[in-house]
């Protein structure tokens, strides 16, 4: 098992190695038991969907364990038997609500699709199917697998928001890009970035979609900027972002915010409309600073890994559907025998 470290400190052990919340009352009438949860997925190409469940799973409880399959997997045997059926008879099972608008098969159609407007074009045939090569199976869609509009909410936003305001002896640092299909290259380098100060108080600019697609070209970004918003915010290392940012630093932006330190990270820093470098105001203040991570990971690099690969996705994806669908088959008959036993016994 793989500890988040962040949490280390967050536990101490008692006598029986049980794990406890530091500083806990040793008393056994104040003692305060730990509800621990454990929830499980493929959590391929990590996203805001995974991102809320995880936080809504949190929120059910003191100690989130989560399981990473090997595979991508349903929840049910072909035969249609959950295999949550154990812990569902021992009372200790909950659902969080699914989050609408985005699942990892959307996401590789939409790197597959070159168009400049595909997670807006959901309802275009072009889009479909291509969505259709990677989660449909020969037997039709199952309710699992496949596509829905995204929409975004004040609600949302608020559900990943932290809320906090920078403090007096704050450091406030801003950090701007697209962080398009927010990556553990992403996380590393805004990690890298909260370290920079004692008490660090992370902004992250996001660029436009029409922004992001004039300095990298083709069908980038994939995702648009409300999901990158909602996947940003998922960060811990993060305490505000600015929605919309303007491509160049300048000084009405740094003012505004009250910006101690600009970081960039290896990644190219592209000209702005004008050919003029968009860090010119952090640097001529002093107060830019590039970071390396230490990790190679780009956006770049999973899009190219998705190209490569089309055909395994799309054999994957397939077989997964065709699964799915076999298990609602066993589901209805598995049904249609309970109703006819109920109806016989009702009759006598």
């Amino acid at each position: 098992m793989i500890k988040n470290g962040h949490h280390a400190a967050d536990e101490q052990q008692d006598e029986a190695g049980r794990s406890k919340p530091a500083g806990s009352v040793h008393s056994p009438d104040k003692r305060k038991r730990v509800v621990r949860l454990w929830c499980d997925g493929c959590y391929d190409m990590v996203h805001y969907g995974h991102s809320n469940q995880l936080r809504q799973a949190k929120a059910m409880g003191d100690y989130l364990i989560a399981g990473v399959h090997t595979d991508d997997d349903i929840t049910l045997t072909v035969d249609g038997k959950d295999t949550y059926e154990e812990v569902k008879r021992a009372g200790r099972y909950r659902e969080c609500r699914r989050t609408q608008g985005v699942s990892t098969t959307d996401l590789v159609g939409r790197m597959l699709l070159m168009t400049k407007a595909h997670h807006s074009n959901i309802d275009n045939p072009d889009y479909q199917q291509h969505t259709d090569n990677f989660g449909k199976g020969p037997k039709g869609h199952s309710p699992w697998t496949g596509v829905s509009q995204f929409l975004q909410t004040s609600q949302k936003i608020i559900q990943f928001a932290s809320g906090k305001e920078p403090q007096p002896g704050d450091t406030i640092i801003y950090v701007a890009g697209a962080f398009d299909l927010f990556h553990i290259g992403h996380v590393d380098f805004l990690e890298m970035v909260y370290k920079q100060a004692e008490r660090p108080y992370v902004i992250v600019g996001l660029h436009f979609d029409q922004e992001v697609n004039r300095y990298k070209g083709k069908n980038y970004p994939i995702m648009n900027i409300h999901e990158r918003t909602l996947s940003v915010l998922a960060c811990r290392y993060v305490s505000e972002v600015v929605i919309g940012a303007p491509y160049a630093v300048g000084k009405d932006l740094l003012d505004h915010f009250k910006v101690d330190l600009v970081c960039h990270g290896k990644t190219e820093v592209f000209p702005d409309k004008d050919e003029s470098d968009p860090y010119a105001e952090p640097k001529r203040r002093g107060i830019f600073r590039a970071i390396d991570s230490g990790n190679n990971l780009t956006t770049d690099d999973i899009v190219q890994r998705i190209i490569e690969n089309r055909l395994q996705f799309e054999a994957r994806n397939q077989k997964k559907e065709a699964k799915e669908m076999a298990v609602i088959e066993a589901m209805k008959k598995r049904d249609q025998l309970e109703q006819s036993e109920a109806a016989a016994q009702n009759a006598h």
